[in-house]
């Protein structure tokens, strides 16, 4: 039954939502209680799957018993099984959020709402390129009809942003596909990462072609700078519980960087070595520099944390860049830290909107809030830690990665980072000012937090104290998975027989420290 564990977190969600699909006649408490028990039943056996990864051991899953490279495989190692467990929880916490009314305000929420958690899932464990693509589709096509749950004019024009921006990407995707597979003659990230070490010269250029194509691609969908305008206006327009699982969507691609970059071309790719590597750096200085700007001219609060989440994109661009252990195990670190804490202040601030009256979540003076205490010291904690602050999580990520860059590396990230972090402190500072402080005279009215939407908004934002306390922890299992990371050889003879490597895949990064 074990062996069978890699394949639930993709098969459950499907047949699950496809069943609330099917089902619309049934009672919103039927549908409710499904899709959270099936959402709890994935953080269960997300963690079971970490539990299975933590020995070390590459574990692949060939469907219908077609061993790869030939057969569709998904594959769990450290870093799959966290993204996979990172997902569930969101997507748990954020359903619940869910459930106190807005998965009424359209159709099929649920339904919906499961099948971008199957995609998501299958883009963190498949094993193939072509696969990425299919889970990356499955996964968007879920979020065009997500953002516009509710219905809105906003949200009916940030769809349209976000649906031709992504079908774009999804052009330019299949015409990479095409390039790399006509070169190489497979699309398994593992037998191309061995056929690329042998590569006849002449065809490099092709392979480089569809290399740097495929990372436009991972940047349109992790927000790379210039290929961000959809992010702020479709993360602001979406309703609260979907931005909140949005914030893991800019996540999948920066896995996707990470995991065939790290994998294909590696220091045994000849010419192709660390392809793009460099401008993934410049290119996440530039985001930061974007992302400072958008925090300190946002005018409403769901646009700030759009920005904040644009923010944690340029510093994983950068740690991306750095290419070395202690970076990738610092990015982890941080990833985790943002996708949570975002994910939170996008709930809390639907919250503290639905109190504000007309106002809603413009940043400007209104009446006071109903329950001003434990939203303003949430939000206090969740902003806090989003701009870096101690004691918080975030303060801990970022200081890793300050740490992990090279003394050249330095001149440039300390201050931008810095910066960025000065820049939303005082843009967070003075939306709490607005929010909180200057309020008018009026009689606080509005609908509570509630027990569902409390525990949701709450569980999030509380990450940044949590991953605090289990810092130590956590940082030694990211950097257990950025030293897997970094010696492929194991992930090849899991998947292709001992043949393949180690001869064709000695560890990348030189000796760990």
């Amino acid at each position: 039954m074990l062996q069978h564990l890699i394949v639930l977190p993709i098969v459950l969600p499907l047949l699950v939502g496809a069943g609330l699909l099917l089902s619309r006649a049934t009672s919103p408490t039927l549908r409710r209680t499904v899709s959270l028990v099936a959402q709890a039943l994935m953080v269960a056996i997300a963690i079971a799957l970490v539990v299975q990864a933590g020995d070390g051991t590459i574990r692949y899953y060939a469907l219908g018993d077609w061993q790869p490279p030939f057969g569709i495989v998904l594959v769990l190692d450290r870093l799959s099984a966290t993204m996979v467990l990172l997902s569930s929880l969101l997507g748990l916490l954020a359903c619940l959020y869910a459930t106190a009314g807005i998965d009424e305000t359209g159709s099929n929420f649920h339904g919906l709402f499961l099948l971008q958690l199957m995609g998501i899932n299958g883009a963190f464990l498949t094993g193939d390129l072509f696969n990425l693509f299919v889970f990356f589709e499955v996964l968007l096509i879920a979020s065009y009809a997500l953002l516009l749950h509710g219905g809105s004019k906003a949200r009916t024009l940030s769809a349209l942003h976000y649906v031709v921006l992504n079908l774009m990407g999804s052009a330019f995707f299949l015409i990479a596909l095409g390039i790399l597979y006509g070169v190489t003659g497979t699309l398994n990230m593992a037998d191309m990462a061995v056929i690329v070490t042998t590569l006849d010269p002449g065809r490099a250029g092709l392979m480089e072609a569809g290399g740097l194509l495929l990372l436009v691609v991972f940047g349109l969908k992790a927000a790379m700078l210039p290929l961000y305008f959809w992010l702020p206006r479709a993360y602001a327009a979406a309703s609260a519980p979907v931005a909140a699982l949005f914030a893991i969507m800019t996540k999948v691609g920066i896995y996707s960087i990470l995991r065939v970059y790290s994998l294909i071309f590696t220091d045994n790719a000849g010419a192709l070595a660390d392809l793009g590597r460099d401008w993934l750096w410049w290119a996440g200085l530039a985001t930061l520099v974007v992302a400072m700007l958008g925090v300190l001219s946002a005018r409403d609060l769901r646009t700030l944390v759009a920005y904040l989440v644009m923010v944690s994109v340029g510093t994983l661009l950068t740690a991306l860049g750095m290419n070395t252990i202690e970076a990738d195990s610092a990015l982890l670190f941080y990833l985790i830290h943002s996708t949570l804490v975002t994910g939170g202040l996008f709930l809390l601030v639907d919250v503290v909107a639905g109190q504000r009256g007309k106002a809603g979540a413009r940043i400007v003076r209104s009446r006071p809030l109903l329950q001003a205490g434990l939203l303003g010291g949430l939000f206090l904690i969740g902003t806090a830690a989003a701009a870096g602050l101690p004691p918080f999580s975030g303060a801990i990520g970022k200081a890793l990665i300050l740490a992990s860059a090279t003394p050249e590396q330095q001149l440039w990230l300390w201050p931008l980072l810095l910066l960025a972090g000065l820049c939303s402190l005082v843009a967070c500072s003075r939306a709490g000012s607005s929010v909180f402080w200057r309020t008018s005279k009026a009689e606080p009215s509005g609908e509570r937090i509630g027990t569902a939407r409390g525990i949701a908004t709450g569980g999030l934002i509380s990450a940044a104290l949590m991953l605090v306390i289990f810092a130590g922890p956590l940082a030694n299992w990211t950097k257990a998975t950025a030293e897997q990371l970094s010696n492929p050889a194991p992930y090849l003879e899991s998947l292709l027989g001992k043949d393949a490597a180690p001869e064709t895949a000695p560890p990348l990064k030189g000796d760990v420290s």
